[in-house]
């Protein structure tokens, strides 16, 4: 096979065996996709709709993603204030598909009615992004991520992303079985054995074997088994890896249908250019391959449980009107009720709202809603998470604008001295491009940074 080349300079060669794999599954196939593993992979952003942006008229859009645009090379994200303020999420091109199956899917099978949606394996966040882009306000997300580190990560993502309608908790696979239909879509973008992201990932090279991918397939069977009781009759679950091998893919299709009598979405995917059906598979299976698209491996298919019915309901309860601060903060603050939750307060989407309670007591709940404050003495503090929300009232704090040095100096946690004539005491929003970085509190002759640690920017310091 010769050299194979990594961006970060480690060069290595493909496994043998996994040569072997890939021309098993046909030289038209396998051809254009060796090829393309010697070329370094693409760069692309998603830029975040829920907050207005779009890219530029004159940009390299991706086909399947009018929101997704490549880049002709990697800049230093972590410079950009625009990227903390969540104004673009950097996500592979190739996993950007999933807000076009989303979509297809709520229009082909779901009515107006509120939707419950479940990210199993969500971090670092990218595909749940995708979801919230496809979904409307009223539906539901909740994001969940077993690993702890993982799931810190995706709980940064999420609010950096702005949307008030998202969970992000920590569960492990069987423990959703206990909300028994409780999702009308269920989104399983499996642990795999990464073979998509070989030629991004170095490690995915060295940790290739056959008895990986045969523990992965086993791993994820179960998962789905485990997930498949919390679908509702007439639900549709979303399937995906970054994996090329037919056991981890096209197999486990096979499995749901032969296991649960699941039956296989045709999403027509493959209208775009390159993308290609399934190999060797009567179901309804899409892949997206280097050397055939611009972007890295992924294999993604949807089937949908028998039957038909709405999601399970759980008792309803009265809640209480949100609160003064809430209201002040928050656009169209009616839609949420108020909980204090960790310390925290925290808002909830009203018509979700017992459903949260319901999740709560089955899984660890690091968000149920949009965090906003925290109590400090006799004032509520406002949190960061409030800062970044697509909600917060653009005229309910005192804003300033901070040129880029400044900007990069706040972001990095310093407190604020140049302050302009006439800002009022109390807690102020700091912005860059008249969009707010977070918050600090204006004593007099500076305002302190209220950035929490995990979120400021360690470059430079």
């Amino acid at each position: 096979m010769g050299d194979f080349r990594y961006l970060c300079g480690v060069k290595t060669e493909l496994p043998p065996k996994f040569i072997e794999m890939l021309r098993s599954l046909g030289d038209d196939f396998a051809g254009p996709l060796l090829a393309a593993l010697t070329a370094p992979p693409q760069v692309s952003v998603r830029d975040n709709a829920l907050k207005g942006c779009a890219p530029a008229a004159d940009a390299d859009v991706v086909p399947w993603c009018a929101q997704g645009r490549y880049l002709a090379e990697r800049p230093l994200f972590a410079a950009d204030p625009a990227w903390h303020q969540g104004l673009y999420y950097v996500q592979e091109a190739s996993s950007m598909i999933y807000t076009e199956a989303v979509r297809r899917i709520v229009g082909k099978y779901f009515d107006e009615s509120p939707l419950r949606y479940l990210d199993a394996c969500a971090a670092p966040g990218g595909k749940t992004i995708s979801a919230l882009e496809a979904l409307r306000s009223d539906d539901f997300v909740v994001a969940n991520e077993l690993d702890r580190h993982r799931a810190n990560i995706l709980y940064e993502n999420i609010a950096k992303y702005g949307a008030s309608n998202v969970a992000v908790v920590r569960g492990d696979a069987s423990r959703f079985g206990r909300l028994e239909e409780a999702f009308d879509i269920v989104a399983v973008d499996a642990p795999c054995s990464g073979e998509g992201m070989m030629r991004k990932e170095p490690e995915a090279v060295a940790q290739w074997s056959e008895g990986l991918v045969a523990s992965c397939a086993a791993t994820q069977r179960a998962i789905l088994s485990d997930l498949w009781q919390s679908l509702r009759p007439g639900g549709v679950l979303i399937y995906s890896t970054c994996t090329f091998n037919r056991s981890e893919n096209e197999e486990n299709i096979a499995f749901l249908a032969d296991e649960f009598d699941a039956e296989s979405v045709d999403l027509g995917l493959d209208c775009f250019e390159g993308v290609l059906k399934g190999i060797d598979t009567p179901h309804h299976c899409y892949r997206f391959t280097p050397g055939h698209i611009r972007g890295e491996g992924i294999f993604i298919a949807a089937v949908r449980k028998p039957g038909n019915g709405s999601h399970a309901q759980y008792k309803e309860k009265k809640f209480a009107a949100c609160g003064e601060f809430v209201k002040s903060h928050i656009a169209d603050a009616d839609r949420f009720i108020e909980v204090e939750a960790g310390g925290r307060i925290e808002i909830r989407p009203r018509i979700h709202a017992a459903f949260i309670d319901k999740l709560a007591s089955t899984v660890t709940l690091l968000r149920g809603g949009l965090p906003v404050a925290e109590p400090k003495g006799r004032d509520l503090a406002p949190l960061h998470e409030l800062a970044l929300s697509a909600d917060l009232r653009p005229d309910s704090f005192a804003a300033f604008d901070l040129d880029l040095d400044a900007a990069l100096r706040f972001l990095r946690g310093e407190s604020l001295s140049d302050l302009p004539d006439g800002l009022p005491k109390g807690f102020v929003t700091p912005c860059y491009g008249a969009r707010p970085l977070g918050f600090a509190k204006n004593i007099g002759r500076r305002a302190n940074n209220l950035i929490p640690d995990h979120m400021r920017l360690r470059m430079g310091r």
